[in-house]
């Protein structure tokens, strides 16, 4: 079963840490990415740049609004992810609590949906 692991941490945090702190974090999570690979439960992980660097696009009508940054009322953003294969979700909870960013914030995890079209109608499968 996959499982994505959001990384949330807070702009605290980020104007926090040192960058020989950042540089130790980043290791650590090589480290921790090359293990999980190893192991056949890493499919993909990644670090988002800051939210300053993201757009957002609404729908309005036919057409689609454009905005920088998120602009959520929230101290949190959404800093990487991982995504992983295991068995269940406490195996996922399991892995997820040893992701190095969790010590600064918080890990949402999330089993992923895997959808089939038979038909006229998109089924889980």
């Amino acid at each position: 079963m996959r499982f994505l692991c959001l990384i949330y941490t807070s702009v605290d945090v980020d104007g926090r840490l040192t960058q020989s702190e950042m540089n130790h974090l980043i290791g650590e999570h090589f480290v921790y990415d090359e293990g999980l690979r190893q192991d056949g439960t890493l499919i993909v992980s990644d670090a988002l740049e800051l939210q300053n660097k993201s757009i957002v696009i609404r729908p309005h009508g036919d057409t689609f609004s454009v905005t920088d940054g998120p602009f959520v009322e929230t101290k949190e953003h959404l800093a990487g992810f991982y995504l992983i294969e295991a068995p269940d979700l406490d195996s996922a909870t399991d892995i997820a609590k040893h992701i190095p960013s969790a010590r600064y914030g918080a890990i949402e995890i999330r089993p992923v949906r895997i959808l089939t079209l038979r038909g006229d109608l998109a089924e889980e499968r």
